[in-house]
């Protein structure tokens, strides 16, 4: 099935990791991002954001906080067609929390895009299980983070977004 949508994980991802980043002025995206997502958005993609926030569970963060850092990704990296957030405790035993599939079925279902033809790219192992869990096809881009075994693990590895994003394209043969 042709890809029509790729997820990002957020921080690792798109943008340096902040530690429970509350400060739009701290965003800073990783290199080529921009570049990345004007290559997806260029093919008609649908573009949308999956981020664990367990900031706001542990009652580090507020949602207004984490929102204002969304803003501000936005306004660097172009609008997201959607974000799908878990604000819960990573002992909450929620639906939603990557590596569970719900934050991937939902970005699908606000989207109208089928998680067969989705792509997942992430920084770690939680980011490949959720989209797997959910039917999608995972893109693991190694960062310092990354475990070994995590990248052995991936059924696809990328260097970086840019190449992750061609990555994706690639089997739907659309020329990048």
């Amino acid at each position: 099935m042709a890809v029509r949508a790729i997820l990002f994980d957020r921080d690792g991802t798109l943008v340096h990791d902040v530690p429970y980043n509350g400060d739009p002025a701290a965003v800073r995206p990783v290199h080529a991002a921009a570049r990345a997502l004007a290559l997806a958005r260029m093919h008609g993609l649908r573009t949308g954001v999956v981020t664990n926030q367990s900031g706001i569970g542990r009652g580090l963060l507020t949602t207004a906080q984490v929102d204002a850092v969304h803003q501000r990704v936005d306004e660097l990296l172009g609008r997201f067609d959607t974000w799908q957030v878990c604000p819960h405790h990573p002992h909450d035993g929620c639906r939603c929390r990557k590596p569970a599939p719900g934050l991937v079925l939902d970005a699908c279902a606000a989207l109208g895009v089928p998680p067969a033809a989705t792509v997942v790219i992430g920084d770690i192992g939680a980011d490949v299980r959720a989209a797997l869990a959910a039917g999608a096809r995972p893109i693991l881009v190694p960062t310092p983070v990354t475990r070994a075994d995590e990248v052995e693990a991936a059924p696809e590895v990328a260097p970086d977004l840019l190449e992750a994003v061609r990555l994706a394209l690639a089997p739907a043969g659309v020329p990048t």
